[in-house]
């Protein structure tokens, strides 16, 4: 594999204060060959007016235009911020586009508390277009029933039969005593995205000593089966582990038979895809010295992942101050930290002949949205 082209889908070297920051990438073909590209945009990371930005390619993702699309922020009378835009066509012509609305009635509360672990409270928003993103209809709430901090995490499934699914994680609120448990779900909807089943659980450690973070799923050619990979997170050990794989189905019962295992991969977030002949590839943040987006890839069902089959697809030269390493790391720092990084959430999608690949990157103070047309080697 190689990089054949690469590109700006949003500069943040010239755009205004307000939309300075830009992160929390996600992509979505369109069966009319169209692309949209979501983040969320604000002046700064977690800020409480951090919105939503969307913009289209029709011409194979090599040009982008933004949109000039401006979400409603509040939701029942309560001010708020969003934490992505994830989208899928549920059926042609018909769009839909998931987000993580932030409760901000306290405008000046930090998104993490460093003394309960919790986070703000949060509710799972989504809304449909029927023109390709240009306008979009009111906010609905998914029932993520007793669950709490819950966040979408990655793209919607969505399988050949019709069946589409909102990956989501599940954290605890703000001001919550009670020791955390985070867990990855799926609320999955057998009729376009009209209504959706309760909570399907994808991953969760019995002990809750490994966190299964930030999971990236993608759907195989067989109807409900997916791969997923996680950012794991070692807590009695305080340091992250390589990442994590599962390959699971919703017809498995209630929730995943499996539970994920540990790759040779280091890094955090791995955002995955099938290819045809059923190679595992996976586009994987690394935040050490120096900072690395890499496209690794697996032909043997994510047992091996060979270094001198993967590609590197960015370094980075992180200037934030950040505190926190691999080994003895402090939580709460580490969620300082988590607000700093000046790089990566990547997202892959299937070309014609090849792979488009999205991510975030800058300086701690102007992060821009980055593309790369990733061409297979003949």
């Amino acid at each position: 594999m190689h990089v054949s082209d690469r590109g700006l889908i949003f500069d943040a070297t010239v755009a205004a204060e307000n939309e300075a920051v830009a992160y929390v990438t996600s992509l979505v073909p369109l069966d009319s060959g169209t692309f949209l590209c979501g983040w969320q945009s604000g002046p700064g990371k977690h800020t409480a007016t951090n919105t939503i930005g969307l913009a289209r390619s029709t011409d194979g993702a090599h040009t982008w235009h933004r949109l000039p699309v401006k979400l409603e922020t509040s939701f029942e009378g309560t001010p708020g911020s969003f934490l992505a835009a994830e989208m899928v066509e549920s059926e042609p012509g018909r769009l839909l586009l998931f987000t993580t609305w932030i409760d901000r009635r306290i405008p000046d509360r930090p998104l993490f508390n460093p003394e309960t672990e919790g986070i703000l409270p949060t509710r799972i928003l989504t809304c449909s277009s029927t023109d390709d993103g240009d306008t979009w209809s009111h906010w609905s709430e998914l029932n993520t029933a007793e669950l709490t901090g819950c966040a979408v995490t990655g793209p919607i499934l969505r399988w050949a039969d019709g069946t589409i699914a909102c990956s989501f994680e599940s954290f605890k609120e703000f001001d919550d005593p009670t020791p955390v448990e985070p867990a990855a779900w799926l609320m999955v909807s057998r009729d376009g995205g009209r209504s959706f089943g309760e909570p399907w659980q994808v991953a969760r450690h019995p002990q809750q000593t490994k966190y299964y973070w930030d999971q990236r799923l993608c759907p195989t050619r067989n109807p409900g089966e997916f791969v997923g990979m996680f950012w794991t997170h070692n807590r009695p050990e305080q340091r992250d582990t390589n990442v994590h794989l599962l390959r699971a189905s919703i017809h498995d019962g209630q929730m995943a038979a499996a539970e994920p295992f540990e790759t040779s991969i280091p890094g955090q977030i791995a955002a995955c895809a099938v290819t045809k002949g059923g190679r595992i590839l996976s586009c994987v943040v690394d935040r050490g010295q120096p900072g690395t987006i890499t496209l690794w890839q697996s032909d043997d069902d994510g047992q091996t992942w060979p270094e001198g089959e993967r590609l590197v697809v960015h370094v980075h030269d992180e200037q934030a101050a950040i505190s926190q390493g691999r080994e003895e790391i402090d939580y709460a720092e580490f969620w300082e930290d988590m607000g700093k990084w000046s790089f990566g959430h990547p997202a892959i999608r299937p070309l014609k002949n090849g792979w488009l690949l999205a991510w975030y990157a800058g300086t701690p103070d102007r992060m821009s949205i980055h593309w790369a047309r990733v061409a297979e080697d003949s």
